[in-house]
């Protein structure tokens, strides 16, 4: 059961990365820089913030 739980989890933090990603990186320009992201860094942030530093 520890084996379904852990790939259930992995799943759960891939998808999460994803669509953390794809919305970072679908910011309107205005937007992203207001909040001092880059786009081209979205894959790292949404990184960080889904599987931490």
């Amino acid at each position: 059961m520890k084996m379904f739980r852990a790939i259930r989890t992995a799943a759960a933090k891939r998808a999460a990365y994803r669509r953390t990603a794809q919305e970072l990186s679908a910011l309107p320009i205005d937007v992203a820089l207001d909040l001092d992201i880059y786009r081209g860094d979205a894959e790292k942030i949404a990184r960080r913030a889904v599987y931490g530093a």
